[in-house]
């Protein structure tokens, strides 16, 4: 139960910490124990006008949007390195809130250090062009900010996938209205008063947490909205396209994935299987980009299911502060309920289970949201485990006897986001990566990314991308100018 003397976190409007319109706050709680951690004003529809109105009137007025980049670039470097400065107190922070080890948190604060860095650099160097056309004209063009964006954050990442649409949007000089998840909005408040301090004038970074139903659909709708990016369910992700259908605004939608992992007989399987682990386990599975359906040869399959098994008992559970711990907690125990119902769902359908699948029930780690490593086989082809997104460390296994038949089952989803080859072979790697439909194709590595690589899907994985240099053109538009010269004088 909730008490007064946990720490309180309000809304940041305008450059400022506010309560909110009602009143209202929510208790997060821990999921490695789930004890309460603090309390966090809950916006409304109110709050998001406010919001929208501060973001609208600092892009009128403060000089963020109108000089050539230069200013917002070392901004935006000052507060990578203020972030950058105090990375671990953010790191702890985003741990006690989410749940993944301090480790994983070090390198997700230290990927938004780098991801604002690379859009500082960017800032300055947005560049119009100029277009031949007949007779005695000129024709050129201009970039534009497009104004206030809109961004709705997950809580599996909090603040990595936040700031990988928002700092793009600020290099190219648009104010931002951030609503994180409800569940994890702590990194994402803190983060905002950072920005101040770095000189990011006030109403250009406003956050308000709050329901996505309520206070996501009154920013999508919101006549000042001019573009919006979501990370998160397709259901979800639906909906904000029909808005911003009806509105005629750009989206930015990344609706998760069901990442097949292809492992060809030839493939160095000590790195294979270590890769596999890490890319089904890290986060606890809760990822978009998750390896969640191993495809192996036939001829090594047996080999591959015993290393992975034994990766998975191995893996040392526990709170995400605790020293040495390989997998924390899920985020809350209706996220344990959900996995573990497809789980037993899947073994209802003739699944086996290899190992895991179940809660932790012993000791200090009952009272958390802890499910162990899971590896489901001999899955039907209709099996939801093989066909939506868990969510969680659950492994799904597949078995092939040659490439054509690896490459229809890696495109057997509905999703596209990131495939995973192994293989020594480099014909094999490149012309099965131009065959497998996903946005992202790693060779020979657990999942990966950087700031400056394009990530974003095919399929129901979502619309457009995110990351590299072009990212900041998804928050600009191109005003053309024509002008004919051979105006006679007076």
């Amino acid at each position: 139960m909730a008490t007064s003397s946990e720490p309180t976190f309000d809304l940041f409007i305008g450059g400022q910490e506010v309560p909110g319109h009602r009143g209202d706050r929510q208790v997060l709680y821990d999921p490695a124990t789930n004890h309460p951690l603090g309390r966090v004003a809950v916006a409304g529809v109110e709050d998001a006008g406010a919001a929208m109105e501060s973001a609208e009137r600092a892009f009128r007025e403060s000089p963020w949007a109108r000089d050539d980049g230069a200013r917002r670039g070392k901004a935006l470097g000052r507060l990578a390195s203020a972030l950058e400065a105090d990375l671990e107190s953010f790191a702890r922070l985003e741990t006690e809130n989410m749940g993944k080890p301090l480790r994983e948190s070090r390198g997700d604060i230290g990927y938004v250090v780098r991801t604002l860095e690379y859009f500082a650099g960017l800032a300055d160097k947005v560049e119009g062009e100029t277009i031949p056309v007949p007779g005695a004209r000129f024709d050129y063009t201009i970039p534009e900010p497009l104004g206030v964006t809109v961004h709705i954050a997950p809580w599996n990442y909090p603040l990595l996938l936040a700031i990988r649409s928002v700092a793009p949007a600020l290099a190219a000089g648009n104010s931002v209205v951030l609503k994180p998840a409800s569940l994890t909005p702590l990194t994402a408040l803190r983060f905002a008063r950072l920005a101040k301090a770095a000189g990011v004038p006030d109403g250009i970074l406003n956050v308000v947490p709050g329901p996505g139903r309520e206070v996501g659909e009154a920013l999508a709708q919101d006549a000042r909205c001019r573009s919006i990016t979501f990370t998160g369910s397709g259901e979800v992700g639906a909906r904000i396209a029909e808005i911003a259908a009806h509105r005629l605004v750009p989206v930015t939608l990344e609706l998760g994935g069901k990442g097949p992992v292809v492992v060809f007989a030839d493939a160095d399987l000590d790195r294979a299987t270590k890769g596999i682990g890490y890319g089904i386990f890290q986060n606890a599975g809760q990822m978009c980009w998750a390896s969640s359906r191993l495809i192996v040869h036939e001829s090594v399959r047996e080999t591959v299911l015993e290393r992975v098994r034994a990766i998975a008992e191995k893996l040392r559970l526990g709170p995400g502060l605790a020293e040495g711990v390989e997998m924390g907690p899920l985020v809350s125990r209706e996220q344990v309920e959900r996995v573990l119902g497809f789980v037993e769902e899947a073994r209802g359908d003739g699944a086996k289970l290899l190992t895991g699948g179940s809660r932790v029930t012993e000791g200090e780690l009952s009272h958390g949201n802890f499910v162990r490593p899971t590896v489901l086989t001999e899955l039907p082809a209709s099996s939801r485990a093989l066909r939506e997104e868990i969510f969680g460390p659950v492994l799904s296994v597949l078995s092939f006897s040659d490439p054509e038949e690896a490459i229809r089952l890696a495109n057997d989803t509905p999703y596209g986001l990131l495939g995973t080859l192994w293989t020594r072979d480099l014909g094999t790697a490149h012309t099965v990566a131009r065959r497998i439909d996903c946005g992202m194709i790693v060779v020979n590595e657990a999942p990966l990314t950087y700031p400056q690589s394009p990530f974003g899907g095919m399929k129901g994985s979502g619309l457009g991308f995110e990351q590299g240099r072009r990212a900041i053109a998804a928050y600009m538009r191109r005003k053309n100018v024509l002008v004919n010269l051979a105006t006679s004088k007076r």
